[in-house]
């Protein structure tokens, strides 16, 4: 009766391949239990409730159970309500008004009304999962003032003609993630300090305010039409008017240049190819110590030269996997193109430790190995990862002689200590003489 958490999902209870959640009376039967529930705690103090019901019979009974936890003080709140398959519910003043609640979970919401500023005063956390708003995204989140995390999974704008302004003077992180909207994005968050963004390229980001930001992760989406039409050389068939791709991943530069004092820095490999079209435009990252990229053979490095040249003080790369999509223009960075200015960018990389993870043991990672090997001057440590289950660990001995060659016959190279772990765990270590 005195239980201050409750956990009820009715996923449990309906079993979907016995039919019952086909069945009215079984539904019913739910809604009652949890009637019950709430009966016999009466007036007890409550702090987290999460419910998950996905065969909700009746509105009026669902604003009974949350204006009942929100009068008992419930700090953490977690809804996934659906009334049907296709159906969500929608959320109202009416039901949300508490001076206590903290963090609010929402999955399967419709949010058709401006929130008052008095109504949530102390609300932290929001977690906005499969949520359609049909109100303007700006006002709706000034309304929290001492919102300080933000999560946006899946959600769409009904009025996606419109700008999206995310806005919010208090907001420390932001997690974005596979939301359906791909017109003008802006960003007015000062003081943000994790930005966590995974989705298509907006139209355009004419505003990124977020100058105390200290770690970001930027995975851009990107279909294979968008890849071959960014790669065409000038701008060949656009016509006047059309969403040109080209333009639309150049825009990607002022994204960048909000985001630039960044201290820590995460790229995919689709952002490190959209990237390409924006290298005149990439700012000085001043203040960036880490920078991650994930690599694929199907994506190229042409901005990986530019990142590595606008980074003055950088202190740790990392790169999942060393394969790429080769172009003319990444050629300093990496030895796959001859030529005479070989390395430049590497020369002029104030990095001291180098981490390779996805390692496969090939002649042409050993080759990338070697190039880093002889450029980065102030290079001092390199950490090679190879997974476990992998295969070619086989052939981590014959992988482990050419490293050390390395070590011993390459005189530019200033590294002072190289490992080769397995599965997580050191395999080998070189020590430079």
């Amino acid at each position: 009766a005195f239980v201050p958490n409750l956990h009820i999902d009715d996923s449990v209870f309906l079993h979907p391949e016995e039919g019952k959640r086909d069945r009215n009376e079984i539904r019913q039967s739910f809604v009652e239990f949890v009637d019950r529930i709430l009966a016999l705690q009466g007036n007890s103090p409550i702090k987290k409730v999460s419910l998950k019901c996905l065969g909700m019979l009746d509105a009026e009974r669902l604003d009974d159970w949350i204006s009942n936890v929100l009068v008992r003080g419930v700090s953490e709140l977690d809804l996934s309500i659906s009334f049907s398959v296709e159906e969500y519910f929608l959320m109202s003043t009416i039901r949300f008004e508490s001076k206590n609640l903290v963090k609010l979970k929402l999955h399967n919401a419709y949010i058709g009304c401006q929130i008052e500023s008095e109504l949530l005063p102390m609300l932290k956390t929001l977690v906005l999962e499969s949520v359609r708003f049909y109100v303007d995204y700006k006002s709706f989140l000034s309304a929290f003032a001492a919102l300080e995390k933000l999560v946006l999974v899946d959600v769409f704008w009904y009025l996606s003609s419109k700008d999206v302004t995310v806005s919010n003077a208090s907001l420390k992180t932001l997690t974005m993630n596979s939301n359906h909207f791909s017109g003008i994005l802006s960003f007015d968050t000062p003081s943000l300090v994790y930005f966590c963004y995974s989705d298509y390229v907006a139209k355009d980001y004419p505003l990124v305010k977020m100058e105390n930001l200290l770690e970001a992760r930027i995975s851009l989406l990107v279909t294979e039409d968008q890849i071959e039409r960014a790669r065409e050389p000038n701008n060949n068939g656009v016509e006047d008017g059309e969403d040109d791709v080209v333009l639309r991943f150049g825009n990607v530069g002022k994204l960048m240049n909000g985001i630039r004092n960044v201290q820590y820095l995460d790229l995919s490999a689709n952002t490190l190819e959209v990237l390409s079209l924006c290298c005149e435009s990439m700012p000085v990252f001043k203040n960036l110590k880490s920078l991650s990229i994930k690599s694929e053979e199907s994506r190229g490095w042409q901005a990986m030269p530019v990142l590595l040249r606008n980074s003055p003080h950088l202190e740790t790369l990392l790169l999942e996997g060393l394969l790429h999509y080769v172009t003319d223009t990444c050629g300093d960075a990496c030895d796959c193109v001859s030529r005479e200015e070989k390395g430049r960018s590497l020369t002029s990389c104030p990095v001291k430790v180098l981490e390779i993870k996805g390692f496969q043991g090939t002649m042409k990672e050993m080759n990338m190995i070697k190039h880093f090997l002889d450029y980065c001057q102030c290079l001092r440590e390199i950490k090679i990862y190879m997974e476990e289950n992998d295969p070619t660990q086989l052939r981590v001995p014959e992988v482990s002689e050419v490293i050390a060659e390395m070590m011993e016959h390459s005189e530019k190279s200033s590294s002072s200590n190289i490992q080769l772990l397995v599965g997580g765990y050191l395999y080998k270590k070189w020590t430079a003489q």
